[in-house]
């Protein structure tokens, strides 16, 4: 054999064996990062119910204030001067 194709299946070999490492380590524990970010999205979850409800008590509250005005206020056929 030719000291280039020596030379090209000794490069092959090591990436080969680079692969190998590095298919072969452990990964991290995909249960803790799962538990993790379901925790997340519940406490999120949690927080837009919270605001959407916040956002409809202002609402409701918003709209009792414009019904009383419009019942409080004059019914005058005159245009103010």
């Amino acid at each position: 054999m030719t000291s280039n194709l020596m030379r090209k299946l000794m490069v092959a070999g090591a990436v080969i064996a680079a692969l190998g490492v590095v298919a072969c380590k452990p990964k991290p524990a995909p249960e803790a990062a799962a538990a993790s970010d379901a925790a997340a999205a519940s406490d999120a979850a949690a927080a837009a119910s919270s605001a959407a409800a916040d956002a409809s008590a202002a609402a409701s509250s918003a709209m009792a204030s414009a019904s009383s005005a419009a019942a409080a206020a004059p019914a005058s056929s005159a245009p103010a001067q």
